[in-house]
């Protein structure tokens, strides 16, 4: 089981906005949020939030469970 998220598609829902724009309004690098996008990295709860809050959804929104089959 892994961390999946709808990262990108929720920067480009939101205008386009660059992953630097993103990782400056939420405190982090921009390599964070690189490593967001590739799944190669689970966010702290907090940071999870921040995101959300960010894109004015819930968490569930952008990040979610890949169980069994779904895995790449």
């Amino acid at each position: 089981m892994k961390l999946g998220n709808n990262l990108r598609q929720c920067r480009f829902e939101a205008g386009e906005i660059s992953q630097e724009a993103l990782a400056a309004a939420v405190d982090v690098s921009r390599q964070t949020i690189i490593s967001l996008e590739k799944e190669r990295y689970v966010p702290s709860t907090l940071l999870a939030l921040k995101i959300a809050s960010f894109f004015n959804k819930q968490v569930e929104d952008i990040f979610f469970l890949i169980t069994g089959s779904e895995e790449e």
